[in-house]
């Protein structure tokens, strides 16, 4: 038996780890961490030996399968090429450009021929109506990029190798591996971190990463943005805002600064839970650290004032002296540029969604709108839909109801791998051929790495005759649709080439013999200041103050009395390291071991309903209601309930026979689709006022 080793990095995680495949006569064996990456260090997550799963998995497509009646049949690549593109431009030419609707989930960030490929595939379509997983996720950030600024990509990423004091909110990068924070070993990064300094951790739950932080405070869910206000006046009474180094790009401060010390705060604690003396120890902390950070994830995202809090969070890292700084704040420059192409900033509310007048940002509608344009009678209903990679009935607002309609559509094509629980409503399902036979450069999660690196992974195998690669299938369809259209299409290079030509619009010297040469990846140094130098607003300064913010501001302090009372319990959700996207569960590799699928409620909220650890229980929102066990966790602030996302597979027409077992309910069947960050249109999914009540037996 014959063993080899070739390296990639993981193709279904954010930390984008480097991998060492083993293979025994052409069959995948062993994988384990690439020791020799300079960014990973060796480091592997479960997902990255879950490709051995996913490799093998009987369940996964390999062949274009069309829906006939109640079953499926294989489809030749022509004739379903044919098919979807025909029927797209059917739709379109009977009902109009926005019949048809799209789609694209969380992997389409993970594939080179995906990322890169499908935009001009719906720039060809030309439809109002584009949704993806984005607005279930990081739409506050990017839209606040956006308008400070100038580009929605133009993020700052914690220097978290170099910050000696690290305020986290709504954020657990032991479980997500960063998100937007490229972090790779992150539990060792933290580790190294709490030696040299402090890491404080706000979370309304007692997470992974808030057991290694230095201090933990709960906080109550949907009221960051009152803290973060509380905290920076409390900085600006320290002294006054350290600007002098961005002093000549700086554009409204003052303003700024004026509207946010004018909030009243006094009810700090009743309504966060956090004590305004203890916000005022940490905000002189923060500024009595030498170099310090202040960051916020998916638990701030994915509220009703995320943007809010976003914008709250740039300003406090600017106002300490912080931003575009070693050991603060500063962006990736990456050897494949994703800023620099012009202005983003006005990516927003250029059209909006049919049935709720929901605004447009960076040429996408909130995705909680979708169910209703399918729904709604009229001209520019949604008859049509393409989705790539994406799985909208677990994972966006009150997935029950976009459910129900998705049978309602005249056409549905999907680019995916698996019969799961939206591609079931398919006609036909394109399925792309395996990440490890096709070339790949992450080109997002690069940007937001906290260090500057650059790796291409170059095919570990040939692909079959009769398989397609990504950007294949993004070409077939185009060139058909295309045509039935009357529209024009250019096929686009293979992947080799497009990399090489975005080597070279990038300022790091790279080329692609460079990166071939280099199969464990290039370290190219610490993340540098380049914010001030890369600014693509209007005026070429940081806009401190935009309108939108400041009306958000001023949306915040005129909520009602009976908007800011508690309800029942609050509603949030959380991740855990063997589980990324829904589609993971069919790995057994991954859902191996003890349950995962339980509601965490604190003992005495368990007590006060009568609950025993265990229990089955009822939980109820305003649009939907399911059923699942109640676990009792101390980790749990009192009043708040956690409930994971992703689970929920257990319906009759999936063909994830090993995801199908795993109980659980979805957390989307009670999101709720007019519970929304107001600024971008995100899913406001945390916070969401929620009851819970023991199963009566019959």
């Amino acid at each position: 038996m014959t063993r080899t080793s070739r390296f990639r990095a993981c193709p279904l995680c954010e930390a984008i780890c480097g991998l060492e495949l083993q293979y025994d006569d052409g069959r995948l064996a062993a994988i384990r961490g690439d020791t020799k990456d300079p960014f990973s260090r060796g480091h592997i997550c479960p997902k990255g030996n879950a490709i051995i799963d996913l490799e093998s998995d009987p369940d996964r497509l390999r062949r274009p399968m069309r829906r006939v009646g109640g079953n499926w049949q294989p489809i030749g690549w022509d004739d379903a090429f044919a098919l979807a593109g025909e029927k797209l431009a059917a739709v379109q030419r009977e009902h109009g450009a926005d019949a048809v609707a799209t789609y694209l989930g969380n992997p389409n960030v993970h594939h080179y021929g995906h990322i890169a490929y499908l935009p001009t595939l719906l720039k060809t379509i030309r439809t109002p109506n584009m949704y993806s997983a984005s607005s279930v996720d990081q739409w506050p950030h990017q839209l606040v990029a956006a308008q400070m600024y100038g580009h929605q990509f133009l993020m700052p990423i914690p220097d978290i190798d170099h910050t000696a004091y690290f305020l986290m909110l709504g954020a657990n990068p032991i479980a997500s591996n960063g998100s937007l924070m490229t972090v790779p070993d992150v539990a060792k990064r933290l580790k190294a971190l709490t030696a040299r300094g402090k890491l404080v951790v706000l979370d309304p739950r007692r997470t992974e990463t808030a057991d290694v932080a230095s201090e933990h405070h709960f906080i109550t869910p949907g009221t960051d943005a009152w803290f973060l206000i509380a905290f920076l006046q409390a900085m600006v009474r320290n002294g006054p805002p350290r600007i002098r180094a961005y002093s000549p790009k700086l554009h409204g401060l003052e303003e700024a600064i004026t509207a946010i010390n004018a909030v009243d705060v006094g009810a700090l604690e009743s309504l966060t839970g956090i004590s305004a003396t203890t916000t005022q120890r940490l905000a002189a902390e923060f500024m009595a650290a030498p170099r310090a950070v202040a960051y916020g994830r998916m638990g701030l995202s994915t509220q009703a004032f995320g943007t809010l809090c976003q914008w709250l969070l740039q300003l406090i890292n600017l106002v300490s002296g912080n931003l575009d700084r070693v050991g603060g704040s500063l962006p990736n420059e990456t050897a494949i540029p994703v800023t620099g192409s012009g202005t983003s900033r006005g990516l927003r509310d250029r059209w909006r969604s049919r049935v709720r007048q929901l605004p447009e940002f960076a040429g996408e509608l909130p995705v909680a709108a979708l169910a209703e344009e399918i729904a709604t009678p009229g001209p520019g209903q949604v008859r049509g839909l393409l989705t790539c990679a994406g799985n909208p009935v677990l994972s966006t607002p009150n997935g029950r109801d976009l459910e129900r309609q998705l049978g309602q559509l005249e056409f549905y094509v999907a680019i995916d791998i698996y019969i799961n629980e939206t591609t079931c409503h398919a006609d036909l399902i394109l399925p792309p051929a395996s990440p490890l036979s096709q070339y790949h450069y992450d080109l997002i999660f690069n940007a937001f790495a906290v260090r500057r690196v650059a790796r291409l992974n170059a095919p570990i195998f040939k692909r079959e005759p009769d398989e397609r690669a990504d950007w294949e299938i993004v070409n077939g369809l185009g060139a058909i649709y295309a045509q039935a259209a009357g529209k024009h299409w250019r096929a686009m290079a293979p992947p080799r080439e497009l990399i090489a030509l975005g080597l070279a619009r990038g300022s790091s010297g790279l080329s692609i013999d460079d990166l071939e040469d280099a199969p464990h990846g290039i370290d190219l140094g610490p993340l540098q200041p380049s914010l001030l130098r890369r600014l693509e607003t209007p005026s070429g300064m940081v806009e401190c103050a935009p309108p939108l913010l400041m009306t958000e501001l001023v949306r915040l302090t005129g909520q009602s009395s009976a908007a800011l009372s508690a309800p029942a319990l609050r509603l949030i959700g959380r991740r855990e390291i063997r589980s990324n996207n829904s589609w993971m569960h069919n790995a057994p590799r991954l859902v191996k071991g003890k349950p995962r699928h339980h509601l965490l409620m604190n003992p005495d909220d368990m007590h006060r309903r009568g609950l025993q650890d265990g229990a089955r229980v009822n939980i109820r929102s305003r649009v939907g209601e399911l059923q699942t066990e109640v676990q009792r966790s101390e980790a749990m602030m009192p009043g708040v309930v956690c409930l994971p996302h992703g689970f929920g597979h257990r319906r009759t027409d999936t063909r994830m026979a090993r995801a199908q077992e795993l109980p659980g309910e979805s957390y989307n069947d009670l999101s709720d689709p007019a519970f929304l960050d107001a600024a971008s249109g995100n899913a406001a999914l945390n916070g969401l006022p929620v009851f819970v009540e023991a199963v009566q037996p019959r």
